[in-house]
């Protein structure tokens, strides 16, 4: 069972409990450390910026009380560590993630001029967080204190979720807790759990409703080809195997009807849209065997509208803004690439407006998921959405390593958000594995770590 913890913007228990164990546990100076990667873990937790001892020529002690300060009026979940080359640089976003263990935006100053972050996807999007760093990156060269203090400042409005909670008033803490604690903690606890809780119940609800709508959708272009096939299995001139497709189908059919009836979690679509696919193949095996065709070659559905049933080839394509891929699709879809025209693309209603299902969000994962669990699944998505929202999800070691629906929403990570307590629950492959160009190209990023 995952742990949350979430920091509370109403008055009451949580958020008077949290503050407490805040001020009972946090008393040292918000921005500054004796050295070494637990140090600097321990005051992220309370200050949200570190400066190792080796690096305070470089960037001040008042530069950094500044600088948390700044982060705390925009009560953001932002991490600020600046630390000496002797840092391992290979390894030290995953390692300052795990050890903080906070959902959130991470940036390190490392060395003589390098400068990078990262961030947890409940707090800020890939793609902003290394736009943002490619640009103040580039526009303050060597100058610590000037790219940080623009990094929080471009950073702050666009990152989810709240900052940790601070405490400045050691001796009235002192005497409060004692009484105040035993008194609320148990309350707060239960609240704190409650509250977790109820989010991510809400959110399952609203993205099950969201699946249900465009996967009965399917279901029903299923059912309306089921309808107008001419078939009749008592005819004479059907046979055995003909029947078989026929009630295969069939049974398919009914089969994803009963479980998006009975689903009550956005994983459970998974099963559904496997039953569908199931079906549209048996369909086509029966279309072949009715006309004396070769049986199909059992493929993935069509990438563009997998309401096309099986793809017959894989075309080059480009989707908007992307890089030429080969997806499957179906003999319609290829006539139009070849064409030069646009595929029929599958589109669902988001708060965008209609989107590529590819485009619509994680929720989305167990719909895609189910149509080609039989093909590779996640990797085999995860290729093929290369660039877009579900592709980074799906080809994530943490989507690939566990089965499609386990342990959270429609197979992705429990959605946390910036400010969220996880540990060292988080997908590290956002962290990390970056050379040491990434980090401006000066200086010597050597060593193995160890304390600065």
């Amino acid at each position: 069972m995952r742990t949350l913890a979430r920091r509370s913007r109403g008055a009451g228990p949580l958020a008077l409990v949290a503050a407490l164990l805040g001020a009972l546990l946090m008393f040292a100076p918000a921005a500054s450390a004796a050295g070494g990667l637990s140090d600097a873990a321990a005051t992220l937790k309370k200050g949200q910026v570190y400066v190792a001892p080796a690096m305070q020529d470089r960037f001040s002690q008042a530069q950094a009380d500044a600088l948390t300060k700044k982060i705390e009026k925009a009560d953001k979940p932002i991490f600020v560590a600046v630390v000496p080359d002797s840092a391992n640089k290979d390894t030290i976003f995953k390692d300052l993630r795990t050890l903080v263990g906070i959902d959130g935006v991470y940036a390190v100053w490392l060395g003589a001029d390098g400068f990078r972050a990262d961030a947890d996807g409940g707090a800020m999007k890939p793609n902003v967080v290394k736009n943002l760093y490619g640009a103040v990156s580039r526009a303050h060269g060597g100058d610590i204190n000037a790219t940080l203090n623009d990094f929080v400042d471009q950073a702050a409005p666009q990152t989810k979720g709240t900052g940790v909670n601070h405490s400045s008033s050691t001796s009235i803490a002192w005497v409060i807790i004692p009484v105040l604690l035993l008194a609320l903690a148990g309350a707060g606890v239960f609240f704190l759990f409650r509250r977790a809780k109820q989010r991510k119940e809400e959110q399952a609800r609203a993205e099950l409703e969201q699946l249900r709508r465009v996967v009965d959708e399917d279901i029903t272009a299923f059912g309306v080809e089921l309808e107008r096939l001419d078939f009749n299995p008592r005819a004479a001139d059907a046979d055995d195997a003909q029947r078989t497709d026929y009630s295969h189908a069939l049974d398919s059919y009914e089969k994803s009807k009963r479980l998006m009836e009975e689903a009550k979690k956005p994983e459970d679509v998974k099963q559904v849209t496997e039953a569908i696919e199931e079906g549209r193949f048996q369909l086509a095996t029966l279309a072949a065997r009715r006309e004396k065709r070769p049986l199909p070659e059992r493929r993935p559905p069509c990438f563009m509208d997998p309401r096309h049933g099986p793809s017959v080839k894989d075309v080059d394509w480009a989707p908007a803004g992307g890089s030429a891929r080969p997806v499957p699709v179906c003999q319609a879809d290829a006539d139009r690439v070849a064409a030069g025209l646009d595929p029929a693309v599958r589109t669902v209603d988001t708060e965008h407006g209609p989107q590529p299902y590819w485009n619509a969000g994680p929720a989305y994962a167990p719909y895609a998921g189910g149509y080609y669990s039989g093909f590779g699944g996640g990797s085999l998505l995860g290729g093929l959405l290369v660039g877009t929202m579900l592709g980074s999800m799906m080809s994530s070691p943490a989507y690939a390593a566990a089965p499609m629906m386990e342990g959270g929403h429609g197979g992705y990570q429990d959605q946390y958000e910036g400010g969220d307590f996880t540990g060292a629950d988080f997908n590290s492959s956002d962290f990390g594995g970056f050379s040491s160009s990434d980090f401006g190209g000066g200086g010597d990023f050597g060593g193995g770590g160890g304390d600065w």
